[in-house]
């Protein structure tokens, strides 16, 4: 963070690392990310995964209005995770004999996620909605889900991150349902790789499902690639030529703490100058004139050498060297209904349970921007870095967060 938030509307509270954060419906964790002991007004996570039930509102939360939180930052970037499941290993998610899955009971309904959208869209201004999981095509109501969101919200871009692992059998379902787009994670090219990394051998099923995506007309497509140093990192300018020859951008992201093993180790992790600086040996990168915004990812057009056509985009998310804190605009919702305000929070905000007790489409708004006013300043604390010698992971991995 800069001073670029240093003038927040409101006045900032602040907040230590590790801090107990109190919030409407709050799931508070100490730094160990171990579940924390039940304070007055709040009520810590159990060891079964039970919501938390009372509440203190933030001081200084907004009443009405967005998403605000303590730096000048206002949430319209809305990421909800519809499942934890995933039937890929990828090494960078999660162990390879998975994870402790949410019961059934525990997951938000198509209804549910339905009424949490429209809350979102129509009570606090979200303008994009992307799914994630998890794996979003491991529900078999996805479309149900993604049609009822279109009822409600007719000109929303709805979009969904998914492995494309069986997209070949629903991308026209789900196109007719009214999702608008993809990303698809995909980190090699070479079957033996994609086994190595995602511990299935599904790499066919990968392309069938992008090819089914292309003719539903699901697009842009962006595909999403982990780089990991000794495994996939020389696949960089095969990967930029494969995507732009088929007309997808590609995106490279940096590994990131958040893998259910929990070997994250910065030196692994191959930067965004590095990047840049593979692609650029083989192609031309421009700055892509239409600028950042508040989008994770850097992007950058794409030309062939000794031409000055545009032959396509990359997108780079730097989070570990780079870090974009400061323009961050999402609000994620977890699988279970739990409103994490920032990827690496040691906090989160239970919707869910005040959604089943009654609560009213005002009081879900205002628990929410009491969550979101709460936001942690960069990278789960109010100090910016991963790499950082007092960084504590998150106790939820990737798959349990939804990107």
């Amino acid at each position: 963070m800069d001073a670029e938030h240093s003038s927040a509307t409101r006045r900032p509270v602040a907040v230590a690392l590790g801090a107990t954060v109190t919030a409407s419906g709050a799931t508070a964790l100490p730094a160990t990310g171990a579940p924390a002991p039940a304070k007055s007004g709040a009520t810590a996570l159990s060891a079964t995964g039970a919501p938390p039930r009372s509440a203190k509102t933030i001081p200084g939360a907004p009443q009405d209005g967005g998403l605000l939180d303590r730096f000048g930052r206002v949430a319209t970037d809305l990421r909800v995770s519809v499942i934890d499941k995933c039937n890929l290993r990828c090494t960078y998610c999660m162990p390879a004999d998975g994870m402790p899955w949410l019961p059934q009971t525990q997951l938000m309904s198509a209804d549910e996620i339905r009424r949490i959208v429209r809350v979102a869209v129509q009570s606090l201004g979200a303008e994009e909605l992307r799914i994630t999981g998890g794996e979003p095509l491991v529900r078999k109501d996805l479309e149900v889900i993604i049609a009822g969101i279109r009822d409600d919200n007719p000109d929303l871009p709805i979009s969904m991150t998914t492995n494309a692992v069986g997209l070949d059998r629903r991308a026209q379902a789900l196109k007719d349902a009214g999702l608008t787009r993809l990303n698809v994670s995909l980190d090699t090219l070479h079957p033996e790789t994609f086994a190595e990394l995602t511990r299935r051998p599904h790499l066919d099923k990968v392309l069938a499902g992008l090819e089914a995506a292309r003719a539903a007309g699901l697009g842009p497509i962006k595909i999403n690639a982990v780089l990991l140093r000794g495994m996939n990192d020389t696949e960089v300018v095969p990967l930029v030529d494969w995507a732009v020859t088929n007309g997808f951008e590609m995106r490279f992201i940096e590994d990131m703490p958040l893998d259910g093993d929990r070997s994250w180790s910065a030196t692994n992790v191959i930067p965004a100058r590095d990047i840049r600086a593979a692609i650029e040996e083989a192609f031309t990168l421009t700055a892509d004139p239409r600028g950042r915004g508040a989008a994770p990812a850097e992007r950058w057009e794409v030309r062939r050498p000794g031409e000055t056509a545009v032959a396509g985009h990359i997108g780079i998310i730097s989070s570990v060297t780079e870090p974009f804190c400061a323009a961050c605009t999402r609000t994620r919702v977890t699988a279970d209904g739990k409103v994490r305000s920032c990827l690496f929070s040691h906090e989160e905000t239970d919707l869910l349970s005040a959604l089943r007790e009654g609560t009213d489409d005002a009081g879900i708004a205002q628990v929410w921007r009491d969550a979101m006013w709460a936001k942690p300043r960069a990278h789960g604390s109010d100090r910016v870095g991963l790499a950082r010698a007092d960084f504590v992971q998150p106790e939820r991995t990737m798959s349990a967060i939804g990107g």
